[in-house]
């Protein structure tokens, strides 16, 4: 086995043992990847608490070349996820980060980018940025940079140039995109949505700064449903903290939860 080291950000820890852990990590060279943390568990373990969910690690991990799990020896945390300091709101969202890393991509797959872009949207969040556009500005660039970009021009049926002058336009979950009016009846999974809500989806994807703008609060409900119906046929399945995302623009208010402790699948 060789040993390779990469920066990495930790999405997921499950016990394994009564002293080791199973860590699933996204590595900034190596992408997506799981390896077992021998004595992780241990109160003076080898990691010295650095495998917290959302900690930046540098690790050294012995890559296996078959299906079995990496072996993970050496973790040096260089900063812990401090949402928890501010609000349950933060707190959340970060959830909502690490799970949707960790369904939208494959094991073994590298993106310097999407890694770059997760450290910058958790250094938002953690700090003051606002926590509902900034998880909007995530998933759209995430959308981009893994090649699900949804189409806002053309009819993503036929290929059509569209005009976009409606004040609402149909969006087929499965193509992808708008479609035109021909196109429409034969879609399955259509929504009807603003044209309003088309431009800021089209800004938020298409957006090259590396900091999230404010979305606006009159279209914000109506793009985030859209954005998660979209997500949800994405990766196939409804993400468990979905639900926790904000309701609206600049608020702390989330829905209620029995239980606001760290997630498990």
């Amino acid at each position: 086995m060789a040993a390779d080291q990469s920066h990495a950000i930790v999405l997921r820890t499950t016990e394994f043992s009564e002293t080791s852990l199973v860590v699933t990590l996204f590595t900034r060279d190596f992408g997506r990847l799981s390896a077992i943390a021998k004595g992780a568990r241990r109160p003076k373990g080898p990691f010295e608490g650095s495998l917290d969910l959302l900690a930046v690690c540098r690790v050294v991990v012995h890559r296996k070349s078959s299906d079995a799990l990496d072996l993970l020896t050496e973790a040096k945390l260089h900063r812990r996820f401090r949402g928890a300091d501010r609000s349950l709101a933060r707190v959340y969202a970060g959830y909502y980060v690490a799970e949707i890393l960790r369904l939208m991509t494959d094991d073994h797959d590298p993106h310097v980018d999407v890694y770059d872009l997760t450290i910058s949207v958790l250094n938002q969040i953690d700090g003051v940025g606002d926590v509902a556009s900034t998880i909007l500005f995530y998933e759209a660039q995430m959308l981009r940079l893994l090649g699900h970009a949804p189409g806002t021009d053309r009819c993503t049926d036929c290929g059509k140039e569209m005009a976009t002058t409606a004040s609402r336009i149909p969006f087929a979950l499965a193509t992808g995109g708008i479609v035109c009016s021909s196109c429409a009846p034969r879609q399955h999974q259509l929504i009807s949505v603003r044209n309003v809500v088309i431009q800021q989806l089209r800004d938020l994807v298409d957006s090259k700064t590396s900091l999230p703008t404010l979305v606006s609060a009159h279209v914000y409900g109506e793009l985030r449903a859209v954005m998660s119906r979209y997500i949800q046929t994405i990766v196939g399945r409804v993400p468990r903290t979905q639900y926790l995302l904000p309701q609206s623009v600049q608020t702390e208010t989330l829905p209620s939860a029995s239980n606001p402790t760290e997630p498990t699948a």
